[in-house]
């Protein structure tokens, strides 16, 4: 019981970090340099990391859920 807890929690993980770099790659092609003024590049780069880290963790958590969803239809029938 424990090790499928412990299973989940790196499965989980690692997806998060692979939305979130998938995010980040799919928001850097996107240009931001109009709306960023001068000086303040650097909280503008946090600002995307948050953003990306947002929405990333949102994905993942929609594929995971979908995946435990998938696998509980079993008890449906």
């Amino acid at each position: 019981m424990f090790s499928s807890i412990g299973v989940t929690a790196i499965i989980s993980m690692i997806s998060h970090l692979i939305f979130i770099y998938i995010t980040w790659r799919v928001i850097t092609t996107i240009n931001f340099d109009p709306l960023i003024r001068k000086g303040r590049e650097t909280e503008a780069r946090v600002l995307i990391m948050f953003i990306a880290i947002f929405i990333g963790t949102g994905v993942s958590r929609f594929f995971l859920e979908f995946i435990q969803w998938s696998q509980d239809l079993m008890y449906l029938f």
